[in-house]
């Protein structure tokens, strides 16, 4: 079963790569580009085949691709290479990589969508003489947008609460009731308490962590998302439930508490201080369920499930330049395929279909990835040489092409050097 789980997971990133790859190919040949080497893989050739003037390959290392085009790289300008074809030709060449991402996710979350739906980030209830209730928010409203922030999901809401979480000020929400749309605005409760910063739920068989609060006791203790507290201060914790009750009866002070949790079967024992907050109360629960919509609908959530991931890789970035997220959450291709082959593994249970839409699931997450990052604007990435295009199209002629292989080779180097770091990384997280 591991051995499927791992198959299952190579082909899923090799599935990305290639489709990446295959829109600088497609665009190239469009456009009169001619493709030396269209390869899967990386290292040396296993299979090989020509095919008028593309040698298309199959190498030995089921990681990367490429798509080598006639003078990508040189100050060729004959008939057929890349230089000979004008800026905007080449910069659709290099945007196709991405761009296909996007489209790959965008079809993957068309089946996902018309298979079991969408999540509508409809309020499923509003408590009791809250200020949430006060200010006229109701049970069944559709939020649109909270605190400035559009709304279509309700997993963007779960994220920006998690993320940003609510802060001790009036907050906006729109929702749309009955056909109209209405802003209503309150101002949360709030009240100190002492907090280990995380999120799981009371109702399940085991006291699983659902999201760890950046900067919060957990995060800093290195507990994460996915991990289930099986101890507190030597006492046992056999549900959520069970987690909820001890708390309730053992209130967080400032003394620090030990936790025993457990991640990959094994168990592990960490002293925690909780933090003192100022908690601002949510006053209302909202979907995280899926309902079918309608064919207009599936392409209408299909689109915006595109958007939500681009949007999550975006933050995580954000988070990750500001410091937020340290350089332990990257993941090479060793990392992305464990936690595609732990995804398959854990979804089995759920029965054949659900495994399968998991593992759509992960492709969307992964091409959106891709394509968000191969368009950074960095040297050697797709992203980099579309800024030295439109640097060119702005001067009217082209950067000087020995300058810019310099710079690419730079950056090449440095993504080298930031891939193995973070496949020793994944690898020594195995054992």
């Amino acid at each position: 079963m591991e051995c499927l789980s791992s198959i299952i997971a190579v082909l899923i990133l090799g599935i990305v790569i290639i489709v990446h790859e295959f829109g600088h190919f497609l665009l190239a040949k469009t456009n009169g580009i001619v493709v030396e080497e269209f390869s899967v893989g990386m290292g040396p050739r296993i299979l090989s085949t020509q095919r008028g003037t593309t040698r298309y390959s199959l190498k030995l290392i089921p990681f990367g691709g490429s798509c080598m085009m006639r003078g990508e790289d040189g100050e060729d300008n004959a008939e057929g290479t890349f230089n000979s074809k004008s800026v905007w030709r080449r910069f659709s060449v290099i945007a196709a990589g991405p761009i296909f991402n996007f489209i790959l996710a965008f079809f993957g979350a068309m089946i996902i969508i018309g298979i079991i739906g969408y999540d509508p980030p409809v309020i499923t209830q509003v408590k009791e003489g809250t200020p949430e209730e006060a200010a006229g928010l109701k049970e069944g409203d559709l939020i649109t947008s909270f605190d400035g922030k559009k709304i279509y999901l309700g997993r963007e809401l779960y994220s920006y609460l998690t993320l940003e979480g609510l802060e001790d000020k009036a907050i906006a929400v729109t929702v749309k009731r009955d056909g109209k749309k209405e802003t209503l605005t309150y101002h949360p409760a709030t009240e100190e308490r002492y907090m280990l910063g995380f999120s799981y739920n009371p109702d399940e068989s085991q006291a699983q962590i659902q999201s760890v609060t950046i900067g919060g006791a957990l995060a800093d203790a290195g507990i994460q998302a996915g991990d289930y507290i099986a101890a507190v201060d030597g006492n046992e914790i056999a549900s959520g439930e069970a987690l909820s009750r001890y708390f309730e009866d053992h209130p967080l002070t400032d003394e620090k508490i030990t936790l025993t949790y457990l991640r990959d079967g094994l168990d592990y024992d960490v002293e925690v201080t909780p933090q003192a907050v100022n908690y601002v109360e949510q006053g209302f629960s909202y979907n995280l369920g899926r309902e079918k919509t309608s064919a207009p609908g599936v392409i209408k959530y299909s689109a915006l499930e595109v958007r939500y991931w681009i949007n999550s890789t975006l933050e995580g970035l954000k988070l990750l330049i500001s410091g937020k997220l340290g350089m332990d959450s990257l993941s090479g291709p060793v990392g992305v395929v464990n936690v595609i082959g732990d995804a398959y593994k854990e979804s089995k249970s759920e029965g054949t279909l659900m495994t399968w839409l998991t593992m759509i699931n992960m492709m969307i997450l992964i091409s959106a990835n891709l394509g968000v990052a191969n368009l950074l604007p960095l040297p050697a990435l797709d992203g980099g040489r579309l800024v030295f295009l439109l640097i060119e199209a702005v001067r009217g002629k082209p950067v000087n092409r020995e300058a810019e292989g310099m710079v690419h080779f730079a950056g090449l180097l440095l993504l080298m050097g930031l891939l193995v770091f973070v496949t020793f990384k994944d690898i020594r997280g195995l054992f």
